[in-house]
């Protein structure tokens, strides 16, 4: 059996530097769309101070939280060849460890993920003192704050990133990784950033920001105005609209639709 978690002490991952490669154009991208990121923020924070522009800084937050989970997940994916599982399963196949707990090594908190125990339930009686807010993993425009929840969710199931307890790698993404969604935002989600929950693509409501009473009612959304943030396979941030019709959403949620 092919072993997905990271190693823990006293075998330390190096984040981001698990075997030494060249300063390549996907780097350069990244480095790229970072500082647009970083830019935007301090856009953003600065018109707040002089206007009415708090949700503007807020947005662009969201989007380096974004932008820091995709990097962690493409380092994940350097060291292991593939994307984290949506979860690790127990014994009789339930869900038992989140996508977010196996990546925190590559969000700098690998002390955390060492006090994580994995021969317990995500909620067991050592697991649950470590259930308080990760900053990284909640949108400031969401009211959860002493919640532990997470804004960002996987959308699982057939056909999409992230098929439940199975693992993928870039190859698999054959309708390419500029076109399919990775992680979306969920406005007050209601999942600890520990639990094994996320969007489960069989159940949501293909729409941005639903209303209360559709087609299983949690669905990709936010706080911000008319529209939620996603990220793509090749790291990238964008805004979805209200408007963007359910076909279009259904497409980009899949790996090789062809569509």
């Amino acid at each position: 059996m092919v072993n997905l978690l990271p190693p823990k002490t006293p075998e330390p991952i190096t984040v981001a530097r698990a075997k030494p490669s060249p300063f390549t154009l996907r780097h350069l991208l990244a480095v790229m769309a970072l500082a647009g990121l970083l830019v935007l923020v301090l856009i953003g924070v600065g018109t707040s101070l002089l206007g009415p522009s708090v949700g503007a800084a807020r947005r662009a937050a969201c989007q380096f939280n974004l932008h820091e989970i995709m990097v962690a997940l493409q380092n994940y994916h350097d060291v292991y060849h593939r994307f984290p599982p949506a979860y690790v399963a127990d014994a009789n196949g339930q869900p038992m460890h989140s996508w977010r707990v196996l990546i925190l090594p590559f969000l700098e908190h690998k002390p955390l993920y060492d006090a994580y125990r994995f021969d317990e339930p995500w909620d067991g009686p050592n697991n649950s003192k470590l259930a308080g807010d990760l900053k990284i993993l909640m949108c400031p425009s969401d009211g959860t704050r002493g919640t532990g929840q997470t804004s960002y969710v996987a959308v699982v199931g057939r056909g999409t990133a992230w098929p439940r307890a199975k693992c993928i790698d870039l190859a698999d993404i054959r309708d390419g990784v500029s076109n399919t969604i990775m992680v979306v935002e969920v406005h007050n989600s209601g999942i600890s950033w520990m639990e094994p929950r996320d969007l489960d693509v069989s159940q949501m409501p293909m729409a941005i920001n639903p209303r209360v009473g559709g087609k299983g009612g949690l669905g990709i959304s936010s706080g911000h105005s008319l529209c939620a943030h996603a990220a793509r396979a090749d790291g990238s941030v964008f805004v979805l609209e209200e408007k963007t019709p359910p076909a279009t959403i259904r497409a980009m949620l899949t790996i090789a639709g062809r569509d």
